[in-house]
């Protein structure tokens, strides 16, 4: 038998929750939507649904607006029946039913993410363990080493100690086999890279190699070092290396692919660098599609670097990537609906209202307050004034009075300034909360905080004692 399921609401947004409410209508729920007959729902208080609430028979549940402030235990002792906090949009409330009772687990994953600090001759020790704790504190496990080829590191040693003692793995990477000698004996990990000329060096010490061909592109020169260290019965990893694009990019695909389908055993690092570094596109976008290989092909290490200034969050976007990754795989399930960490540009859902259940809210507003909202046609503000549409925030200020106001004409450049944006990129917007970049530009409130259905603070909404309070988008619950 189907749940009954109530979905509480104001009248404003009514037609809406009426709307998703037949959507979600299943053979499992039974939704029935319930309007309270206040025009705005997340200005109710206990008091009042306790008074105006009418529940229908049979009642499994109720779900709250996003933003109602009221006392949910206090209203289920009162009813009898369980009432629960919803999301904040209406627009959530198909995923909202349909994650409720298993979220995400991104804790998981079988990646390990090597970091270089490719400048590290140049550094002294209490630099390089500075930078290494942000790297850390975006996801990297390994702080690799980077040797300059020309540039002494007389401070090798003391950097591999001073690293380590601050609770951190480290690799050294070096054309120079008298630098990857010392690194060994001085304690290092791992050693980046050695190949059949020079893998004599693994027996000098306890740092795990990471093997590479003698040269280019030579995958019978990887077998024989790879063959080497497993008679040795020694830990390592092997690299085809991955090329940049235009000079043999696919092929070295094809080389990872090759070395996987022979030897399904062996464990393979790669490293991403050359394709990230080397090419004038958003990193975020690379680095899911190098994770969707890593993933499929099983392998179980990369090397990131973050030099280029539109790098500068690889590592945190391939944390990102490799917990949602594993998450999909281990549901057996396509990447899609495991967080959006990786989504920064767009959303999957970027537009919450159409034109014209905007243009019917719009012509029930009968208060001064300014509501902004995105659709597919551009940017809406209305109060009981007037509505008002465009792409261009600077056709929409003549249609504004804000000359009692200076602090709410701040707020209204910045919230309209916010909604182009939303706008242009396809991205979901909700007044007086920041937009969601993913982890690539963190605010309070993006990432994965929407998914947590936590009770959350008031708006960022400008106050001001002497003027109406400008509120919220709260005219969605």
């Amino acid at each position: 038998m189907a749940k009954r399921v109530v979905l509480v609401t104001g009248s404003l947004a009514e037609p809406r929750v009426k709307r998703i409410a037949d959507e979600l209508n299943s053979p499992d729920i039974e939704p029935v939507v319930a309007s309270v007959g206040v025009k705005v729902a997340a200005l109710m208080t206990t008091e009042i649904v306790e008074r105006r609430l009418k529940l229908p028979e049979g009642a499994d549940r109720v779900v709250m607006p996003g933003r109602f402030r009221g006392d949910l235990d206090r209203l289920s002792d009162f009813f009898g029946t369980r009432f629960e906090r919803g999301p904040d949009e209406i627009a959530d409330l198909p995923e909202y039913f349909g994650h409720s009772k298993a979220q995400v687990d991104l804790s998981q994953h079988d990646v390990t993410i090597f970091a270089e600090i490719i400048d590290a001759t140049l550094m002294t020790p209490e630099q390089i363990v500075e930078r290494s704790r942000k790297m850390r504190a975006d996801g990297a496990d390994v702080i690799d080493l980077g040797c300059l080829p020309d540039s002494p590191f007389p401070h090798l040693e003391d950097t591999i100690r001073a690293l380590q003692a601050d609770g951190v793995k480290v690799s050294v990477d070096s054309f120079n086999s008298e630098e990857l000698s010392r690194a060994t004996r001085a304690g290092a990990d791992y050693l980046l890279s050695l190949s059949e000329k020079n893998i004599s060096i693994a027996d000098e010490g306890p740092a795990v190699p990471i093997l590479v061909s003698a040269g280019a592109a030579d995958m019978a020169s990887l077998d024989r070092a790879i063959d080497i260290m497993i008679a040795k019965g020694k830990p390592y990893y092997a690299d085809p290396i991955l090329d940049p694009i235009h000079y043999g990019f696919a092929a070295s695909i094809a080389r990872y692919y090759d070395l996987r389908q022979r030897r399904p055993d062996v464990p393979i690092l790669m490293g991403i660098g050359n394709v990230t570094e080397l090419t004038d596109a958003d990193t975020t976008g690379i680095n899911a599609l190098l994770m969707g290989l890593c993933s499929e092909l099983h392998i179980t290490a990369v090397l990131a670097v973050q030099v280029s200034p539109h790098c500068r969050t690889a590592i945190k976007e391939f944390d990102r990537a490799r917990r949602e990754y594993f998450a999909a795989k281990k549901a057996n399930a396509l990447p899609q609906g495991f967080g959006m960490g990786l989504m920064a540009l767009r959303d999957r859902r970027g537009f919450s209202s159409t034109p014209d259940e905007i243009k019917n809210l719009a012509a029930q507003i009968r208060d001064p307050n300014y509501r902004i909202e995105v659709a597919e046609d551009g940017v809406h503000i209305y109060n009981r004034n007037g509505h008002h549409v465009s792409d261009d925030p600077f056709e929409l200020f003549p249609h504004l009075d804000t000359r009692a106001d200076l602090g709410h004409a701040f707020y209204l450049g910045v919230e309209t300034a916010r909604a182009e944006i939303a706008y242009r990129l396809g991205k979901r917007y909700t007044q007086d909360e920041p937009l969601p970049f993913g982890v690539v530009a963190e605010t309070k409130g993006s990432a994965d905080d929407a998914h947590l259905l936590n009770f959350k603070e008031s708006g960022s909404t400008l106050k001001n004692k002497k003027a109406p309070k400008t509120g919220g988008n709260d005219e969605t619950d």
